[in-house]
């Protein structure tokens, strides 16, 4: 069994070990020959490691993907459904390690659904609270963004 292990953090100063070694424990428990794949500092459109796996998947040069959650691999749920059935239409199977969850019984389908609502869900309140906050913060005529650099001006001249 050829396992790709995924691992995925949004900001370099997050430690991708947190992901890694469970997952790596996991295979080599169940000795499957692995290749781990890391990506820091994504976005939501800029994944590039992501992107190079999931062609590789859809070519079948491997049989698994372990990931360490399901909203490491997809950012939104059509993402992550889309790229699921993707990978059961070319007998790729998508591990979710702390969900635990079998999305090749309709059962696992059907709570994978659930899951990946519920995390696009999380995500959407989170978003809606920080733009709460920006806002409240420009009606205080608080000064957003970063900081101009001295000696540049507004025009950018």
């Amino acid at each position: 069994m050829k396992v790709a292990i995924y691992c995925r953090v949004s900001r370099d100063d997050l430690n991708l070990k947190n992901q890694k070694n469970p997952l790596i424990e996991r295979a080599e428990k169940e000795g499957w020959e692995y290749e781990v794949f890391e990506e820091k500092e994504s976005t939501r459109k800029t994944r590039p490691v992501q992107w190079d796996l999931y062609q590789r998947l859809l070519k079948k040069e491997f049989d698994i993907v372990l990931v360490y959650k399901f909203d490491r691999w997809a950012r939104s749920s059509v993402e992550l459904i889309n790229h699921m059935n993707d990978f059961r239409n070319k007998g790729v199977k998508f591990i979710s390690h702390c969900e635990n969850i079998d999305t090749d019984t309709s059962h696992g389908r059907a709570f994978f659904g659930f899951i990946s609502v519920m995390a696009e869900f999380e995500r959407d309140i989170i978003r809606e609270r920080t733009m709460a906050g920006l806002d409240r913060a420009r009606k205080e005529g608080k000064k957003l963004g970063r900081p101009r650099k001295e000696g540049v001006s507004a025009g950018g001249d």
